[in-house]
């Protein structure tokens, strides 16, 4: 067990931290925040030479408020004080520079007594990967933050049953444009890959991402579970401590490409008259895939008829959604009354049973598998949006609008692409509808056909369309126009 000294650091580990945390993709502040520290646990390196420290931080000062509106679904400000945010940041400490792992570098730092030292984002160094993949799988115990030689009891890894061998880090490579978490690709000598994904920003509660997954425990749509780890912190105020999960392990699909890449080239193919395999079968086992999802979480998880109370507040957040969107783009006030109506038609329509979905889907959450077909990943939800949100039942239509904007945005990529010519147009709108209707008509097979709740599936895919109108208007204004010509579409009739 590690030996915790009373030293001296200069810079000390949050300034060190401080200053690295502002160019991280997952930090959402802007502007270098204080950081006050909740917590803090070890891992214990068997060869003696690498310090592991995971440190949990609450974010302070000027940058915490400008998260909570940016963090927004639907794009409205806050009211009130932002919510605390707390993220996660470990760290490894060597005393020699680490080959090939210069982008994990956060800085360096003088120890009164072990001298100069090298600090890393733990993800980068291999020593880390192994430890944090034994705790997870069971083989190792977490220690204390702040005292030698002392077990920590609130860090607990919790190994996946159905998982046979036990991985080892033989090689790995760190995902890039992550926003949420750090995702890590660990290869062993022999036995299936894992990916790792170690949560930044950390919420008390249960992570969708992680008991989703599990509640689907040998579904084909899903990547097999391999463990994850819980811990604890303590709260923002003070008073007491919270409990979250902090990271998750599950089989790495080798040779898998994201369905929105799949289905661009596949538009580009057809829309440029070069030949491409029809559409319908590819998007029908899509839906498939997708109504199969939906399907074993209802069975495996509660559901319940939504009361009115409920529904009245589903369509109050596309109303705030709607405003956001005028707001970003005035031009959208001449759609107010068709807005209007659309929701009101929701609002008094006949919902279904509400049950655990996704939540964020879209193509780019799709895996096309060879031999396997489409599996679905990344069950965490808009990341930003409270976690008791998050793991609310909804409506399944929600998850299917998504997927229709998806592919919407596919056939107006390809549009921008080959230029305006009439040709084009109309073979990437041909391409959009067929692909549209085989999706439906595949989800249709396991599930209830979302086109029988026309009021509902209009409304929610102009709701995901006035959301992608806020978002664009303040990240992409160059793909401002795909929204917005979808909301207009959709209002006259073209869901």
């Amino acid at each position: 067990m590690a030996e915790i000294f009373d030293a001296r650091l200069t810079p000390t580990k949050g300034e060190l931290v401080e200053e690295w945390v502002v160019g991280q993709r997952w930090y959402t502040g802007r502007g270098r925040p204080r950081l006050r520290r909740l917590g803090s646990w070890r891992l214990d390196d068997p060869a003696g030479e690498v310090g592991i420290e995971t440190i949990v931080f609450l974010v302070e000062g000027d940058a915490l408020g400008s998260h909570g509106p940016r963090g927004r679904r639907d794009g409205a400000a806050s009211k009130g004080a932002p919510e605390p945010v707390v993220i996660q940041v470990p760290l490894t400490y060597r005393g020699a520079p680490l080959e090939g792992a210069a982008d994990g570098l956060i800085g360096e730092m003088e120890h009164s007594v072990l001298g100069h030292r090298w600090v890393y984002d733990a993800p980068h160094d291999p020593v880390y990967l192994e430890r944090l993949l034994a705790l997870l799988r069971g083989r190792a115990e977490a220690q204390s933050g702040s005292v030698s030689e002392t077990p920590d009891p609130g860090v607990v890894g919790h190994p996946h049953p159905d998982w046979g061998e036990e991985p080892q880090v033989a090689s790995f490579r760190v995902l890039a444009g992550e926003q949420s978490n750090t995702s890590v690709v660990i290869t062993p000598d022999e036995g299936r890959s894992v990916i790792m994904k170690i949560f930044r920003t950390l919420h008390a509660g249960e992570n969708p991402d992680i008991t989703l997954p599990e509640a689907l425990g040998g579904s084909p749509f899903v990547p097999a579970g391999v463990g994850h780890v819980t811990g604890g912190w303590e709260r923002a105020d003070g008073q007491g401590r919270d409990t979250g999960q902090l990271a998750v392990a599950q089989e790495f699909l080798d040779g898998a490409e994201d369905a929105w890449r799949v289905c661009l080239r596949q538009a580009e193919r057809g829309t440029r008259g070069t030949g491409s395999e029809p559409p319908g079968p590819s998007f029908h086992t899509l839906g498939q895939a997708v109504a199969g999802v939906h399907t074993e979480l209802a069975a495996a998880l509660p559901t319940h008829a939504p009361g009115p109370e409920e529904v009245a507040e589903q369509v109050r957040r596309m109303r705030r959604r709607a405003a956001a969107a005028v707001g970003e783009v005035p031009a959208l006030a001449a759609h107010e009354p068709a807005i209007r109506a659309v929701l009101d038609a929701a609002e008094a329509a006949t919902w279904p049973r509400l049950q655990r979905i996704h939540g964020d889907l879209h193509l780019g959450q799709v895996l096309e598998v060879p031999g396997r077909g489409w599996v679905i990943i990344d069950f965490e939800g808009e990341p930003l949006r409270p976690l008791t949100e998050r793991n609310a039942p909804d409506c399944t239509v929600r998850d299917v609008a998504g997927m229709l904007r998806s592919l919407d945005y596919v056939a107006g990529t390809v549009i921008d692409t080959v230029g305006a010519g009439g040709r084009s147009v109309a073979a990437a709108e041909a391409w959009r509808e067929e692909a549209v209707l085989a999706f439906l008509d595949g989800y249709a097979e396991t599930a209830p056909d979302p086109r029988d709740l026309p009021e509902l599936l209009t409304a929610f895919v102009l709701d995901k369309a006035l959301y992608e109108v806020v978002y664009e208007a303040r990240h992409r204004p160059t793909w401002l126009h795909l929204p917005t010509a979808a909301v207009a579409r959709i209002l006259e009739g073209h869901p």
